[in-house]
């Protein structure tokens, strides 16, 4: 096969970002802005049947390609003797898909979809197969193995943040979708404050720990409630799917707590919120800071410690503040979350810190950059 594509078809991009909504919701974000690039432009998603792409990438209209997933063992088990086969198999796979697709680039956002993917980019046997080349965004402040991988072959590195650990890394934020980076919370406020049954005035908090929750912010919040609702502050408070949170209505109008599951219109809880209390995964810093939300970002207490990172970032421009797992309890809800709801100059400071520390346009520089990558 030739390595020169014939201008006269649509370009065609396959985007590799399964798994968890960190890595989903970046590839997703790219493939809007490719289409605001150019509509022509056919965009093929890569997943796995285990992960949330299953249902997300339908959703937004794109085709779904999925491959056997490659988990990656971080310690020395069986899994590990089984890892050569399963990363034969997914990448065998993955070359069939870029055949069928025609794939002209492969945008990779790292996680075990990634992996196959840079790996089947490469020139094929016996040089009959072009190599397509790879662009690769890493959205967290600390590399993982996919992406260090596939940045050694990569025509083009990208970085959420400085010093992610891929040389010679182009720094241009995490790719956010496009009804949060245009969203205008004042212009939506009313509307917000009605669909979730929350007063029209007064501030709300804003209280999420990932898509299944976290059970330290549900007990600290939840614990202060009556003392929230004394300061004449409504919570919407996505407890997460498994657990469950009951807390007393306030007894008077002043105030609402409202306690879901999951919120599936995060644009609309953005805009009925003033101030937000959340984990510090790399996509939810850039969605917060990306509409001007002050937050207190809660690192996970495990790990290795890349939540924190990712957050350093908005808090050194004064957009935030990072306060640790075990420090988080109702009475710093009450003694440091309380004040800052109170106070509408300090409120309307960190909300313009958090937006100037956001990259609102990195989904459509990610997007110029694939097209250029591609010489097209």
């Amino acid at each position: 096969m030739s390595d020169i594509q014939p201008a006269g078809r649509p370009l065609s991009v396959i985007v590799a970002g399964g798994g968890t909504a960190g890595h989903i919701e970046p590839a997703l974000a790219v493939a809007d802005a490719l289409r605001r690039l150019d509509d022509s432009i056919r965009v093929t998603a890569l997943g796995t049947e285990r992960g949330l792409e299953t249902r997300l990438v339908p959703e937004r209209g794109y085709p779904l390609e999925l491959i056997p997933p490659v988990p990656l063992p971080r310690k020395p088990t069986a899994d590990l003797l089984r890892l050569p086969g399963r990363v034969r198999a997914s990448v065998a796979r993955t070359r069939a898909i870029i055949d069928a697709v025609e794939a002209d680039v492969i945008v990779g956002f790292g996680g075990y979809v990634a992996l196959p993917a840079y790996l089947a980019a490469g020139r094929g046997v016996l040089r009959r197969r072009r190599a397509v080349p790879v662009v690769v965004h890493e959205a967290n402040a600390k590399a993982g193995i996919a992406n260090k991988v596939g940045a050694r072959r990569a025509a083009k590195v990208l970085a959420a943040v400085p010093d992610s650990g891929l040389a010679h890394a182009e720094v241009v934020g995490i790719p956010v979708r496009g009804s949060i980076t245009s969203l205008d919370r004042a212009a939506l406020r009313a509307q917000a404050r009605a669909h979730f049954d929350l007063p029209t005035d007064g501030p709300v908090l804003l209280v999420f720990g990932g898509s299944q929750g976290a059970r330290s912010l549900n007990e600290a919040v939840s614990g202060a409630a009556p003392q929230l609702a004394a300061a004449g502050i409504s919570v919407l408070h996505a407890h997460g799917p498994k657990n469950t949170l009951e807390v007393a209505e306030p007894g008077d109008d002043r105030s609402r707590y409202v306690a879901v599951p999951y919120l599936s219109r995060m644009d609309l809880a953005y805009a009925a919120a003033d101030v937000v209390v959340c984990r510090s995964g790399a996509m939810t810093v850039a969605e917060v800071s990306a509409v001007g939300l002050p937050a207190f970002y809660v690192p996970l207490p495990h790990g290795n410690g890349e939540q924190e990172l990712n957050a350093r970032p908005v808090v050194r421009q004064g957009g935030g503040t990072i306060v640790a797992d075990s420090e988080l309890t109702p009475k710093y809800v009450i003694d440091e979350v309380i004040p800052l709801l109170t106070d509408p100059a300090r409120l309307i400071e960190m909300g313009r810190a958090a937006a100037g520390a956001g990259h609102r346009d990195a989904a459509d520089e990610v997007a110029r950059i694939v097209v250029r990558v591609t010489g097209r």
